[in-house]
């Protein structure tokens, strides 16, 4: 089965348009959490090192005196707790994620969405985060054999969250099993499908005016993943012919 990447982010462009609620909307609110828990982890990890320090260390290094630059480097790194708060923060962010496809989900679904979706990925938070660290360690032990086999295994699981956020009851070893089969023949299509959105990523990089670059971007990139994702699970996806787009079915 072939999907066509065009009609997809053709259809991805007529859903945002016609959403009600507002999936840019769901966007803002989404980015402006995620600026804040990302500013706060920075902050948390975040090393304030003075002009007298910077010179102590130049000297001290100069000098060839390790032990007073140990010294100074402890008290410049972050204690434990900092990175223990990081940890946190990294994993709200990816529930939060979630909560942002699920959004997404039940607008292409059609299914009632309503912008309390973004906090449902909470309900899910202990399957989320061990499918993470389990997929993780999956692509991990691929890559160890070399990039090329890392690269085929991150593609061969990439659907494992998707199809835990549309079928909650699955469970971890049952997602990645279903996403392995379902990624076969489609990991090279996933990837240029994927690799097609560059231009947008590398716009949404850019200082300041990258913040509303993403406002378009986290919707239209993610409702075209979702409706990738359902493409290939068989599952027929229809756009109103009002929005001047084709329909979209398997």
């Amino acid at each position: 089965m072939y999907t066509d990447r065009l009609l997809l982010k053709s259809n991805a462009k007529a859903i945002i348009r016609s959403a009600r609620p507002s999936l840019l909307t769901a966007a803002v609110i989404y980015i402006a959490v995620y600026l804040l828990l990302s500013t706060l982890s920075t902050s948390v990890l975040g090393v304030n090192i003075s002009v007298d320090e910077a010179r102590q260390y130049m000297n001290y290094y100069i000098n060839g005196d390790f032990q007073a630059l140990l010294r100074l480097s402890e008290r410049m790194t972050p204690p434990a707790s900092a990175y223990l708060i990081n940890l946190l923060i990294t994993a709200v962010l990816y529930i939060f994620g979630a909560g942002f496809l699920i959004f997404i989900f039940n607008t292409v679904k059609r299914s009632g969405a309503v912008y309390g979706n973004l906090l449902d990925g909470f309900g899910l938070a202990g399957k989320l985060l061990l499918l993470a660290v389990v997929q993780g360690f999956f692509v991990f032990l691929w890559s160890l054999l070399f990039v090329i086999p890392g690269f085929v295994a991150a593609y061969r699981y990439r659907m494992a969250k998707f199809l835990l956020l549309d079928h909650p009851e699955m469970g971890v070893m049952d997602c990645i099993r279903a996403s392995k089969q379902m990624m076969k023949g489609h990991k090279w299509e996933c990837f240029v499908l994927e690799l097609s959105f560059i231009g947008w990523h590398l716009l949404a990089g850019l200082p300041y005016i990258g913040y509303a670059v993403m406002i378009w971007t986290a919707p239209y990139i993610n409702t075209t993943m979702v409706l990738y994702y359902m493409a290939l699970a068989g599952k027929p996806v229809i756009v109103s012919p009002s929005q001047g787009q084709p329909p979209y079915g398997i």
